[in-house]
């Protein structure tokens, strides 16, 4: 109004107009200051209630090591969810067929590392690629247990920018990497 020329005086309608349109403009721009702080507010949330992960079991939906030919040995982490009697891990090509088996002898409940020296049953060395490890053992009572690769308890959670990262065996893997959380 101050800027107006006295002279030609604006039109009421076209003053009510603009006024309009720069009330619907602050609105505009308080609601996304508002959105934005919601959204803030909401990773901040998930985050946290990722901590209570901690001490649940993460299935990674992924079994298999991965071989080289080069006659290397492979190292790979087992979660053992109650102690171990005896039992055996099997190592399968991606068609199903056994390739070569690991003892596993008494250990209490944890997870432990095992190496596969990459080679079959009949001491050839492998050939590169995905294996699976599933293994089947039984513990102190004689009851039939198993587990497999890929299966750990949630150790810890980091947060690493906006990325959540969940302590899993003996690495840290991306929440999105894992499929189903027990």
């Amino acid at each position: 109004m101050q800027y107006q020329d006295p002279t030609q005086p604006m039109d009421t309608d076209k003053i009510l107009s603009q006024t309009s349109q720069l009330a619907t403009l602050e609105s505009a721009d308080n609601t996304n200051k508002t959105l934005t702080a919601l959204a803030a507010s909401l990773q901040g949330s998930q985050q946290l209630s990722t901590v209570s992960a901690i001490g649940k079991i993460a299935d990674l939906g992924d079994d298999t090591v991965t071989t080289k030919a080069d006659g290397n040995a492979v190292s790979f982490p087992i979660y053992f969810p109650s102690d171990v009697s005896s039992g055996t891990a099997t190592i399968t090509d991606t068609n199903g067929n056994k390739i070569s088996t690991i003892a596993i002898g008494a250990n209490a409940a944890g997870t432990y590392s095992f190496s596969w020296d990459g080679k079959d049953s009949t001491g050839k060395v492998a050939d590169a690629g995905a294996y699976h490890v599933a293994v089947a053992y039984t513990d102190p009572s004689g009851n039939a247990k198993a587990t497999k690769v890929g299966v750990y308890p949630i150790d810890s959670v980091k947060f690493d920018g906006t990325n959540t990262l969940l302590g899993i065996g003996p690495n840290y893997v991306p929440l999105s990497s894992v499929q189903t959380i027990y």
